[in-house]
């Protein structure tokens, strides 16, 4: 009997090890103590949609969210990734364009964090052109000023985005000394590289996501809000070096945005890469068949390049 009491008590112990042990390697925290700009509305609830998989997408964000991913220490240089799932500024295509790919970075040593981030909303922001872009300086900031407890390197820390909340990604690349709150710190919002998914990086007609334009910027739009918000446009010499991945047959979001992005990071000698694949059309993730299943290898190899990737 005693043995019995013993091997039970074993068990609930290594139970409990394993579940702290997911909490804090997957744990989600606040991202604001008070969310600046904020309005309060009762009607604006988080919708939440799921596969077979679990959680898909997430739509309806009023209280934005980091959620961790830490790499194993022995096998980490301190680079961490946050991750700004896309969606078009309607929603979070949260697992696909979040979870698995802050695992995959967690698979080669790279920490990262999932940013579940607010749509653009006049329901709940005073301003709904800059909500998003609070939430990604604020997510920058924080994994910073972080860096020491969560073992990671301050002087790399990158941000990555897919399709429209890409766009999110661009525009913290780009705005990063905008100011857009109050913050208590003096602590950099300029992310150190950028990893840059089939990603709308401009406002200008002809080649937009014109729902991106619409849910971020309104209806009636000034020229000179547009020209703000085309991120090739707000490229100089102290803008982050970048990665690019888009497919030609990209018939939601037109190649021509990481083109021109490219051109303008080279015309200002920012190092930069892209990688333009003959098909894979939109939302392709870590790739599916077609030429545009290399670009994962392809990030890595750059990561490494670049002192990103950890020396196994």
């Amino acid at each position: 009997m005693k043995n019995n009491n013993g091997i039970k008590l074993v068990l609930i112990l290594l139970f409990l090890a394993n579940s702290f042990s997911g909490f804090s390697q997957n744990q989600e925290i606040p991202l604001w103590e008070t969310i600046p700009g904020a309005i309060k509305s009762n009607d604006y609830k988080e919708e939440t949609t799921f596969d077979k998989g679990g959680v898909n997408g997430i739509s309806k964000v009023s209280q934005p969210t980091l959620t961790i991913f830490l790499a194993d220490q022995s096998s980490s240089n301190g680079t961490a990734v946050i991750i700004c799932p896309g969606g078009g500024y309607t929603h979070l295509a949260i697992n696909k364009e979040g979870y698995k790919i802050a695992k995959w970075f967690n698979s080669f040593g790279i920490s990262a964090f999932v940013l579940k981030y607010r749509m653009p909303s006049d329901l709940t922001m005073k301003d709904k052109t800059i909500g998003p872009l609070q939430d990604a300086q604020e997510a920058i900031r924080m994994v910073r000023r972080n860096a020491t407890k969560w073992h990671l390197d301050p002087a790399k820390i990158g941000i990555m985005g897919f399709s429209a909340l890409l766009h999110l990604a661009a525009t913290a690349s780009t705005h990063y000394e905008d100011k857009v709150y109050d913050s208590k710190e003096e602590v950099s919002a300029r992310p150190d590289f950028s990893i840059l998914i089939y990603p709308v990086i401009s406002m200008q007609d002809g080649i937009t996501h014109n729902g991106s334009k619409k849910y971020l910027l309104g209806e009636n739009v000034s020229s000179e809000m547009v020209e703000k918000y085309s991120n090739e446009k707000r490229v100089d010499d102290k803008t982050p070096k970048a990665f690019l991945v888009h497919a030609t047959d990209d018939k939601v979001v037109p190649v021509e945005n990481s083109i021109n992005y490219y051109l303008a990071l080279k015309q200002n000698k920012i190092p930069v890469e892209m990688h333009i694949y003959e098909n894979g059309g939109h939302g392709f993730g870590l790739g599916v068949q077609g030429t545009n299943t290399n670009w994962p290898k392809a990030c890595e190899k750059w990561m490494e390049a670049n002192g990103y990737f950890p020396q196994l």
